[in-house]
């Protein structure tokens, strides 16, 4: 129990933050949150180390937020999952903040219409930032399998940013 309190201390604020990103509803991120940790405890004695800590925990977070989502239709899944910084998108000037929410609900838009292997990637690259070698372990796929992944869906979405908004 002492050492998954420290898990919890230790986690808690970053699995917060990456969670908060996906649903952008802090009231919610707090018990996806504490359903994360309540499912890491429950299966802490299968965790093997073949990852990060935090790996595994953004996966169980992942899982139970699109969990939630299965169960809340009326959520949508493209609420807040996407940040033009992240892209690479630079706004020159704070008064260009009208076009930054056009351009991340365009983001939003065209992550949703990503196939789904491309969306958790994106997802885990840029909210839960971790390295390619992790995301590949999370989906099973090869590291570079994640990478050529992420670089399509970041050519796709710049592509559809560069048509809608003149980039």
């Amino acid at each position: 129990m002492d050492t998954f309190a420290m898990l919890y201390e230790t986690y808690y604020d970053r699995m917060y933050a990456f969670l908060y990103r996906l649903c952008a509803d802090r009231s919610l991120t707090e018990d996806l949150a504490q359903e994360t940790f309540l499912q890491a405890y429950q299966s802490f004695h299968r965790f093997r180390g073949e990852c990060a800590v935090f790996t595994w925990l953004a996966s169980i977070g992942k899982h139970v937020y699109l969990k939630h989502l299965k169960r809340n239709k009326s959520l949508r899944l493209d609420i807040a999952m996407t940040d033009v910084d992240a892209l690479g998108i630079q706004m020159e000037d704070p008064a260009d903040y009208m076009y930054r929410q056009d351009a991340q609900k365009a983001v939003r838009t065209m992550i949703k219409k990503l196939p789904k292997k491309y969306q958790d990637v994106v997802v885990l690259r840029i909210y839960a930032q971790l390295p390619f070698s992790e995301i590949a372990l999370i989906l099973k796929i090869s590291e570079n399998s994640a990478k050529v992944i992420f670089f399509r869906a970041k050519k796709k979405m710049m592509e559809g940013l560069r048509h809608e908004f003149e980039l």
